[in-house]
Formats: C-alpha cells, sequence, structure tokens
C-alpha cells in the first residue's frame, strides 16, 4: 500500500482497534510491574475501581478512556471468535 493511500474503517472496527490497543498497553504495564494483568483487569472491570490498573505509563489514564461495558464486550467477543 502506498503511503497516500487511504485506510477506511467501519465505527466498530475503529472502536475494536482503540480498545485492543489500550488492553495491550494496560496489559504489558501491569505486567512490567510484577502484576497479574488478569486478575488486575478483571478486578477493575467488576469493581470499576481504577486503582487495580497501575498508572505505570499512564496505564490508568488509558483503560478509563474506555467505558467497563465495551472492554467487557471486546474481550467476550474476541474470546468467543476462538471457537
Amino acid at each position: 500500500m502506498a503511503t497516500q493511500d487511504t485506510l477506511f474503517f467501519k465505527g466498530d472496527q475503529h472502536k475494536e482497534m482503540v480498545i485492543r490497543g489500550i488492553v495491550e498497553k494496560v496489559y504489558a504495564a501491569l505486567k512490567e510491574k510484577g502484576y497479574n494483568p488478569v486478575n488486575q483487569i478483571v478486578g477493575y472491570i467488576i469493581s470499576g475501581d481504577p486503582t487495580y490498573i497501575t498508572s505505570h505509563e499512564g496505564a490508568r489514564s488509558l483503560i478509563t478512556q474506555i467505558q467497563r461495558d465495551d472492554l467487557l464486550e471486546e474481550i467476550v467477543k474476541n474470546y468467543l471468535n476462538q471457537f
């Protein structure tokens, strides 16, 4: 693809890409600080308490940019797409 080409994404695809990028960054930050990323993200989703997510690398700020229900929807969708 040439650099002048334009990419078009459906709204849902863009949202999925944004959420995926945020989750990857948050996961990496949690792992880097020695936390269990799965446990911490689950704690955040269930409680809504952002202190489950480290502020390292701006992870807490990133995760609060997306709605918890959107986050959960994307996680479940990606899990179910494995089947």
